[in-house]
């Protein structure tokens, strides 16, 4: 079967909410680098395998995710920064790579960041 990949680093966004409502987990892990690094607060999953198991987890707990959309990337050549506004009120901060084909992949997933009200 052939994945949709992200033609955008933006495109990672929706392309997990549509992974995540389908509950299709393999289409969550290739939206990843094979030795990506998504951190989900305390603990941090490294590798394919160890975010395949993370992802199967958190599915079978939820099965709803809110469509979300990114703001748009800073890029510096092969590599993006993007932010993702959550309906919490916290924010996901992702790291993506161009890879080969043209397609972006997160390297770096950091979830759920509480960035708080700025200090006086």
């Amino acid at each position: 079967m052939t994945r949709k990949t992200a033609a955008t680093p933006e495109q990672l966004v929706s392309l997990f909410g549509e992974f995540a409502n389908a509950g299709d987990i393999e289409g969550l892990v290739s939206l990843y680098e094979a030795d990506a690094v998504v951190a989900i607060g305390d603990p941090v999953a490294t590798g394919e395998a160890a975010i395949r198991e993370f992802y199967t987890g958190l599915l079978a707990k939820r099965s709803s995710f809110p469509l979300v959309e990114a703001r748009p990337a800073l890029i510096s050549g092969d590599v993006a920064m993007t932010v993702t506004p959550l309906p919490n009120g916290k924010c996901s901060l992702e790291v993506a790579r161009r890879q080969a084909d043209g397609s972006w992949r997160w390297m770096i997933d950091q979830l759920k960041v509480d960035l708080g009200a700025p200090k006086a």
